[in-house]
């Protein structure tokens, strides 16, 4: 098996944060609570990337920065309505999810 990271991310409402990744092309794989009334823990994902999305506030209380590598950069953000800019590594732009973490969409050169 290849390694892999899975970055956590911290989230208020996973419904709205489902919504707001659905624009970047994640969708649900998994969906996790203890007991009925526990936060929500939720595996989203796209192509081979995955992001774990947790409301328990022990769990990366964030905000974080995450790079997301993606084969067309312009697309994404056009979609998005953000500007992209030449950096030494790539074309990158920037958003940022309802609760302050940032990701970085990027193609590489």
């Amino acid at each position: 098996m290849p390694t892999t990271a899975v970055p956590t991310l911290r989230v208020r409402d996973v419904e709205r944060s489902l919504a707001w990744w659905a624009r970047l092309g994640f969708t649900e794989v998994f969906r996790h609570r203890f007991e009925g009334t526990q936060p929500w823990f939720v595996g989203i994902g796209r192509e081979d990337a995955r992001v774990y999305l947790s409301e328990h506030a022990g769990d990366a209380p964030g905000p974080a920065l995450l790079h997301l590598w993606v084969d067309d950069v312009d697309r994404v953000a056009a979609e998005l309505g953000v500007p992209v800019e030449q950096m030494p590594w790539g074309r990158e732009c920037e958003v940022a999810d309802p609760d302050a973490n940032r990701v970085r969409v990027a193609t590489a050169p």
